[in-house]
């Protein structure tokens, strides 16, 4: 099959059931079905991917999707999962926990495929729309939520504030990284005079960020986003433009924290937190992240080129627990909270070296222009920043952000730069 196979016409000589065509639209609103899904539900998500993998198989030409594999965007991934896959030989953990342990690393396993598949389809455009659809749909559900908290689906002491499903962590993630993508085509529609367009846009993207200003946000947020914006600033936008806007910037921020009870709340928390923690041991959630950094780097030292093995991590704290479960030195968890030490404690330097060249190699995909290239480049900066307070690759939420958000962009990405080399003429010298 030719690699233009999966966007061409359904033939009228094969059943439906036959043609490759049809199979690669049906995995296309699949893939939109997944991107719909994933601010809402987890089971939805499981069940929209199992059927992708399905629809995917008779579309893929197996000699160019092992050519594909070759590229150290998709090898790394899956060098990740078989390290992993490798360590529950070496690791002390009940098989259970092993095996438990391998079904965060497995989702990357999706991400050669993606890369393959949209590197051939027209419609990638569509899934990374339907993600920003459903997102603005669920901050005007998170609206109604705070107003009337009857009609959370979260119940008991679950209910969070202004959460309608899932948690506000999760909730933050995507509004955050919904609102900084947009300003790339606002800024493009007003420097092409498309004034109404750009109103819109930016009218959606101040709505995430005044509801993350003024009904809830994670602290995670609070640290990666003015990241991204500082990026995007650097990126995209004039010397004069930048220092005007860093300006408007702390004005709002300023002007932000002092009408919202929500944020002032939320960033006094950091040094209470601390307090808490270093003066009587209490569990509060900075006390918890410290203890559980300084003991996995302790983990780390104790086996630091191939770690403990995977699912290792729960019995090391286990181990490791001093006091009550009632003081922050007493507290046992199977993920420490930092997606580096996650890694290094199972698989040592080894994972980590994997884990960080993945990085690396996933940003300089996305090094071109284009609102695709900003996608992709901001799901990665968001993943490997907040990836800093927490395991996000290995989170079933922010992972499929990841897995959703670079395989899709970055498939485009692929035929974007096919394309232009295909157009260089005979004998040209490229940059």
């Amino acid at each position: 099959m030719s690699a233009t196979a999966a966007t061409s016409p359904a033939s009228p000589s094969l059943p439906v059931w036959r043609d490759p065509a049809a199979w690669a639209k049906t995995a296309d609103i699949v893939a939109v079905l997944i991107a719909l899904s994933l601010p809402w539900s987890t089971s939805l998500v499981g069940i929209f991917a199992g059927i992708f993998l399905v629809t995917i198989l008779p579309t893929l030409d197996f000699r160019l999707f092992l050519e594909s594999l070759k590229r150290p965007i998709a090898v790394l991934p899956v060098a990740l999962f078989v390290l992993a896959l490798a360590g529950t030989l070496w690791s002390d953990a009940p098989w259970g926990a092993r095996s438990y342990a391998l079904s965060p690393v497995a989702k990357l396993l999706v991400l050669p495929l993606l890369f393959h598949h949209f590197e051939r389809s027209a419609r990638g455009m569509w899934v990374l729309t339907a993600f920003l659809i459903s997102c603005t749909l669920l901050m005007a559900v998170s609206w109604l939520v705070l107003l009337e908290p009857g009609l959370s689906l979260k119940r008991g002491g679950d209910i969070e504030r202004g959460i309608f499903v899932k948690n506000y962590i999760d909730q933050s993630q995507e509004f955050a990284l919904c609102a900084v993508v947009l300003f790339y085509p606002i800024v493009t529609l007003l420097r092409d005079r498309k004034t109404w367009q750009a109103l819109l846009l930016l009218a959606i993207a101040v709505s995430f960020i005044v509801n993350m200003a003024f009904v809830i946000v994670s602290r995670t947020a609070l640290v990666t986003m003015p990241i991204m914006l500082a990026v995007f600033a650097m990126m995209h936008l004039k010397w004069r433009s930048n220092a005007m806007l860093f300006a408007a910037a702390i004005a709002l921020a300023a002007l932000a924290w002092t009408m919202s009870p929500q944020l002032q709340s939320k960033t006094a928390t950091f040094a209470r937190d601390y307090q808490l923690y270093k003066e009587q041991d209490i569990p509060t959630s900075i006390g918890m992240r410290l203890e559980f950094y300084r003991k996995s780097l302790r983990f780390f030292a104790e086996a630091p080129l191939v770690g403990h093995g995977t699912g290792s991590t729960r019995g090391l704290f286990e181990a490791a627990a001093t006091g009550s479960v009632a003081t922050a030195s007493g507290q046992v968890i199977g993920n420490p909270h930092n997606q580096t030490l996650n890694v290094a404690v199972q698989w040592g330097t080894v994972g980590v070296v994997i884990l960080y060249a993945m990085w690396l190699v996933h940003l300089r995909l996305f090094r071109g222009e284009g609102l695709v290239a900003w996608i992709g480049l901001l799901v990665v900066l968001q993943n490997f920043f907040s990836s800093l307070f927490n395991s996000h690759l290995f989170d079933f939420h922010e992972g499929w952000m990841y897995v959703l958000g670079v395989g899709v962009a970055g498939g485009m990405v692929l035929k974007a730069k096919s394309r232009a080399t295909a157009r260089e003429p005979a004998g040209a010298v490229r940059p």
